[in-house]
């Protein structure tokens, strides 16, 4: 009676670490559990596993969820078998509030300390990163957050027009005149200047219509962890029909109080697509102001378009030409079996620079990766752009 109680503390856990475990699952288990020795507790461990993982993917997020939940009093593991003096089994467990259970330390009967679950230090964490925004729960986005802001979101620096002193390939003719006019105007130190530097902009143009719908809500909390680090640096856009600009909203207000709000002040939130007239908006009012400052430009989006090909097409190259880097993030390049042959996508190909998937941590890291190795030239544009 007490291991089922305790199989079902155990599978209620486990499904908030997002594994799929169906309540029936539970009782199957605890049904197959009369024909293994509960006693050793490798057996035990290996009959859950075949019996409640049902993707090769969690093993392992299993194989931590058991080592912490399954084990004696004082941290060490034991069998959910093993006896004390009265002959029952003893349990100790770490799971959520809300799974229940209790301790009455009376007539030997099982002990199961019911805790919050303490965060699994490399497994969770690793099992995280890998998994697809669409599958995350209230809590992993949570947590996916908190990833989000150790991540390292600069995209290194331009070359301005102005110059400076120091050394580099070019004579400051004007300081060399000055500091040489103590000796007669003759020429004896011949100082050099260098291009300044500044911070590149990056400008996010994120598709919040209906078939984004799984990943916008994720995607916007990283907007919003990106727009953070670079205070000042980061111009956004969301987009289904028409273009919204939200950067003054993501300034003054935390992810978790902002991004619940947009779908109601943004009329278009969830409806149909139409990324050549966003992009049009962009060009015609934003992309000029930014014009010359080096601007890397992520455009966030699975392709699925409802305007004209032509177009985006055309959007696109003016889009590209106004940068210095265009990159496509799209959601549903991380499945294997994707090809990008929506009439969207192939209108979009030409212009840009680099086409990445966005659909895990993973993925977000090695983006983070991507915008700190950017070189200072622009690419070598395949077409769309000159």
């Amino acid at each position: 009676m007490y291991l089922l109680h305790n199989l079902i503390h155990f599978s209620r856990l486990l499904r908030r670490l997002g594994l799929d475990v169906p309540a029936g699952r539970t009782l199957e288990a605890a049904a197959a559990l009369a024909h293994v020795d509960v006693g050793r507790r490798s057996d035990f461990h290996h009959a859950l596993r075949s019996l409640l993982v049902r993707r090769s993917d969690d093993l392992a997020l299993f194989d931590e969820a058991f080592r912490v939940f399954w084990r004696r009093p004082g941290g060490g593991p034991a069998a959910p078998g093993e006896t004390r003096r009265s002959g029952a089994p003893e349990y100790e467990s770490e799971a959520p509030p809300e799974a229940g259970g209790g301790s009455d330390g009376a007539g030997g009967r099982p002990r199961c300390r019911v805790e919050r679950m303490a965060v699994l230090s490399y497994s969770d964490r690793e099992a995280l990163y890998a998994k697809d925004f669409e599958q995350f729960t209230a809590d992993e986005t949570a947590a996916a957050e908190r990833m989000l802001a150790d991540l390292d979101w600069e995209p290194g620096a331009r070359r301005s027009q102005r110059w400076t002193a120091g050394r580099g390939p070019a004579l400051d003719l004007r300081r060399a005149l000055r500091a040489n006019l103590r000796y007669g105007g003759e020429l004896r130190d011949l100082p050099a200047r260098r291009r300044k530097t500044r911070r590149r902009p990056l400008i996010l143009l994120c598709d919040v219509s209906g078939s984004m719908e799984r990943y916008s809500r994720m995607l916007l909390h990283f907007v919003h962890a990106l727009a953070g680090r670079r205070p000042g640096r980061v111009e956004s856009f969301v987009f289904a029909t028409r273009l919204t600009r939200i950067t003054r909203q993501l300034a003054e207000r935390a992810a978790g109080a902002v991004v619940p709000t947009l779908p109601r002040t943004i009329g278009d939130f969830g409806g149909g697509t139409r990324i050549g007239a966003a992009l049009r908006t962009f060009n015609v009012e934003w992309a000029r102001r930014m014009r010359g400052q080096g601007s890397v430009v992520l455009l966030i989006s699975d392709g699925w378009d409802r305007g004209e090909p032509d177009a985006l097409r055309v959007e696109m190259a003016r889009l590209q030409r106004s940068c210095q880097r265009l990159i496509w993030l799209n959601p549903l390049l991380g499945s294997p079996d994707y090809l990008p042959l929506t009439r969207g996508m192939q209108a979009a190909l030409p212009a840009i620079d680099d086409f990445l998937p966005v659909h895990n941590l993973a993925s977000l890291a090695a983006l983070a990766r991507r915008l700190g190795s950017l070189p200072a030239r622009r690419p070598a544009r395949r077409g769309g752009g000159a």
